[in-house]
């Protein structure tokens, strides 16, 4: 338990304001977006320079406790939920931009910006930002590089870490660390940027970062196709991929969601159909009418009920707005939503579809799933009740034998939304012992106390594989 010296300590270093201790004020520091998930904090900080991250991290040394990063909450996998209690160390208040080199195409700012606030400041300048998670409109930077985040636009331009060339940080020694830089060829050392990306808090506190920056696309095409059926959409995908054509974004519905996003955002979607594909291809004019007219041979080929071009931006826009409200949509049907971030081969992407409702059909459940059908990054959703346990026991036994096939199919436990809580043992099917023998041995060489984000990505002498459902935690994506 912190003790009450040690909270005046932090409210002298870090302002009053920048410092929670009172259990009303803690509850919403307890959570992230991943449901049935809650562990209280004994402390939140809310740090607004390195400075200050170290100044709290010292103390919290000294208390013994354990320090979990957070930006705004908006992780699937449990991420930044303070399974140890301890500090929640919150960056959300240092979110300048510090600079836009427009000579080096790069931007540098803090962990706490927003990735629409980047996004819109680089545009406004002609330069553009690719990465664009669903949550971009909330979720920080700092958020995103902890979970390698992904987005709409990943299949053709990539997630998180294809961005970043330089982070700052505070690692479990207080030291501070700055690796990666501006130059666009740098292969001295370690690749210690990109270990981490994707570390989710477990490394270091990383509180300023550095990505790269690309011209605009001058034009865009959007393409709205409808299907009869789910494996058709799926065998559409694989068929446009094999015909080099490699669209900015690709993305999937089928008929549970499309009902639910109508039902939220009314825009005329055909409630009938089994699927649709939202198909967005960028680049230069002549390159981008080709490349739409080939996807539309494609779709046609493969027996599309319907295919649309958008007439203008606008209605692209709101297509794409449409497709960005799936979660939201999904989550108004039942109290609570099982996401969940399956990844295969596009290949199989018609397969695990087919899988996917087989599975529904054997548990008895309702599903919902959407995603980056491009890179075969799907998000099964059962729409439930953590009130019920059978049903819930259905749910974790209908994500159990998914992800048997999925990782069968050679595919991945998770795209973008990282392992956090949820998915540990998960990853452990996927990486085997060995892997996460190899993962345990970085951790304690950058933490070896184990301050940093405990309960993550896995623990230790955890050597179970079927995930189990401890108390207050349901699993989920």
């Amino acid at each position: 338990m912190i003790s009450k010296a040690a909270i005046a300590h932090l409210q002298e270093k870090l302002g009053e304001k920048n410092v929670y201790h009172e259990k009303e004020d803690l509850l919403v520091l307890g959570y992230d977006s991943t449901p049935g998930v809650h562990h209280l904090p004994e402390v939140v900080v809310y740090p607004t320079s390195t400075d200050e991250v170290i100044a709290a991290m010292e103390i919290a040394r000294r208390e013994g406790l354990a320090v979990t990063p957070r930006g705004s909450g908006t992780g699937l996998s449990g991420g930044s939920v303070p399974v140890k209690g301890g500090m929640v160390l919150c960056l959300t208040r240092m979110n300048r931009i510090v600079e836009v080199d427009e000579e080096n195409l790069t931007a540098t700012a803090e962990a706490g910006v927003v990735t629409l606030d980047l996004f819109n400041a680089v545009a406004a300048k002609g330069l553009f930002y690719p990465p664009d998670p669903g949550s971009q409109k909330i979720s920080t930077l700092g958020g995103n590089v902890a979970e390698n985040a992904g987005g709409l636009r990943g299949l053709k331009y990539g997630v998180t870490r294809d961005y970043v060339m330089a982070l700052k940080g505070v690692l479990a020694d207080l030291s501070v660390v700055s690796t990666g830089g501006k130059s666009v060829k740098d292969v001295a050392g370690y690749g210690f940027k990109d270990l981490l990306v994707g570390s989710e808090g477990t490394l270091g506190i990383v509180t300023e970062i550095t990505v790269k920056l690309i011209p605009p696309p001058q034009a865009k095409r959007t393409i709205l196709a409808y299907f009869g059926d789910v494996r058709t959409a799926g065998e559409a995908v694989s068929r446009i991929i094999a015909a080099k054509i490699i669209p900015s974004t690709m993305e999937i519905m089928d008929r549970a969601t499309i009902n639910c996003v109508e039902d939220y955002v009314k825009i005329g979607l055909p409630r009938h159909m089994a699927a649709l594909l939202l198909i967005e291809v960028d680049g230069h004019p002549a390159p981008v009418a080709e490349e739409a007219e080939a996807v539309r041979r494609v779709l046609e080929q493969v027996g599309a009920a319907e295919i649309h071009v958008a007439e203008n931006a606008g209605e692209a826009a709101s297509l794409a707005a449409a497709r960005r409200t799936a979660l939201s949509a999904l989550a108004r049907v039942s109290p609570t939503t099982l996401l969940e971030d399956a990844t295969v081969p596009r290949s199989r992407l018609a397969e695990t579809f087919a899988e996917i409702e087989r599975l529904a059909d054997k548990y008895r459940l309702k599903v919902g799933t959407f995603g980056h059908a491009g890179d075969g990054n799907l998000h099964p959703t059962v729409l439930c009740d953590e009130r019920n346990e059978d049903e819930m026991k259905r749910a974790h036994d209908f994500y159990f034998e998914l992800y048997d096939q999925v990782l069968a199919w050679g595919g991945t436990v998770s795209g973008e939304h990282g392992i956090g809580m949820a998915k540990k043992e998960y990853l452990a099917r996927q990486i085997g012992e060995g892997g996460v023998r190899v993962m345990k041995r970085i951790k304690r060489s950058f933490d070896p106390d184990g301050i940093f984000n405990p309960g993550k990505i896995f623990d230790e002498g955890d050597s179970s594989t079927r995930p189990h459902v401890e108390e207050g935690f349901r699993v989920s994506e």
